[in-house]
């Protein structure tokens, strides 16, 4: 059985290319094309493909955009990057929307055939050029993790979560007002938090809070 692609890219000329391309191949059948977002989205209603090969850079409603809306809508269908850029925003950008891979398109006339059986076959893909990048950015984001709390954090945590105000936490746990106002703090700035709503819900989350 064929896999069904839907070709999304506001360039005709490049949509052409890539029809010769991907149909060069056996098991590929392009269904659909699309020049921009909300034609993307619409196709794929219609036809439900397998994989939408999504441009990042489109009019009207770009590809970061369309990924996420398509795969809220339905999740079973599987996106594809294709960009001229490489840039960290529009790679990140598109992963976080929910797409399983990234080929520039400089790469791809190698690439692309390539990407579409490895997401077919339940596997990420990312054109070599953006290796590095990726590896690079993960070991960024390992660097900016959330820095453990201590005991004594977690229990202003907690109490934090419960509604409890500071003299209250203070009375509670014998320590001065301006004790939990420094805990506060330091607890806002290990979790890159800023208000009461957001620690509760990680307190909750975390089981510091049972609420």
């Amino acid at each position: 059985m064929s896999i069904r692609v839907i070709l999304a890219d506001d360039h005709t000329m490049v949509r052409q290319a890539l029809r010769v391309l991907l149909e060069s191949d056996k098991d590929v059948s392009v269904v659909a094309e699309a020049k921009d977002g909300r034609e993307a989205l619409a196709l794929a209603w219609e036809f439900v493909p397998d994989i939408v090969i999504m441009d990042v850079g489109m009019p009207d409603m770009n590809g970061i955009e369309a990924t996420k809306r398509l795969l809220e809508a339905q999740p079973g269908i599987k996106v594809l990057a294709l960009s001229a850029y490489s840039d960290k925003r529009f790679v990140l950008g598109m992963l976080e929307a929910g797409a399983l891979g990234y080929v520039i398109k400089s790469e791809a006339g190698c690439e692309l055939l390539r990407a579409i059986h490895n997401v077919m076959d339940g596997q990420t893909y990312f054109c070599p050029q953006l290796s590095g990048m990726l590896v690079e950015s993960l070991r960024g984001r390992d660097k900016t993790e959330k820095k453990p709390l201590g005991p004594r954090e977690r229990q202003v945590l907690g109490l934090l979560a419960e509604g409890l105000t500071s003299p209250e936490i203070a009375s509670r746990l014998g320590i001065a007002p301006a004790t939990v106002e420094v805990h506060r703090r330091n607890i806002m700035r290990k979790l890159d938090m800023h208000g009461i709503a957001e620690l509760t819900k990680y307190a909750i989350r975390e089981g510091v809070a049972t609420l």
